[in-house]
């Protein structure tokens, strides 16, 4: 689908989408973490998503908004630091259990 606006075309919607996100760098890779080990509080961008539990539960993380250059806080953690953890991504926040938020790897946010 082809989109307009007044300086001229703006192309595919589905690249606009993907080119929304802030564009991830080597080093980023190399500095990523597992969600689980992000401190609360912490912003971090997500680096990628593991199947490992299964193409479903890889599914399901996506559609919640868990994909690759998406921005992310843990805001809160179950009793004692455990689960589950509720991560603020997007507009939405959503309670992870501990393995599906080991799934995701991420790299964190400096602070300002």
């Amino acid at each position: 689908m082809q989109m307009t606006h007044p300086s001229g075309t703006l192309g595919n919607r589905a690249s606009l989408v993907n080119s929304a996100a802030a564009p991830l760098t080597r080093s980023a890779e190399f500095a990523s973490i597992n969600l689980t080990d992000l401190k609360t509080g912490t912003s971090a961008r997500v680096i990628s998503v593991d199947h490992g539990g299964g193409a479903e539960l890889g599914r399901r993380l996506a559609e919640l908004g868990f994909l690759p250059g998406e921005r992310l806080r843990i805001v809160a953690r179950g009793m004692l630091g455990k689960e589950p953890i509720a991560v603020r991504i997007g507009t939405g926040t959503f309670a992870l259990r501990l393995f599906e938020a080991a799934c995701i790897r991420v790299a964190p946010e400096r602070a300002p």
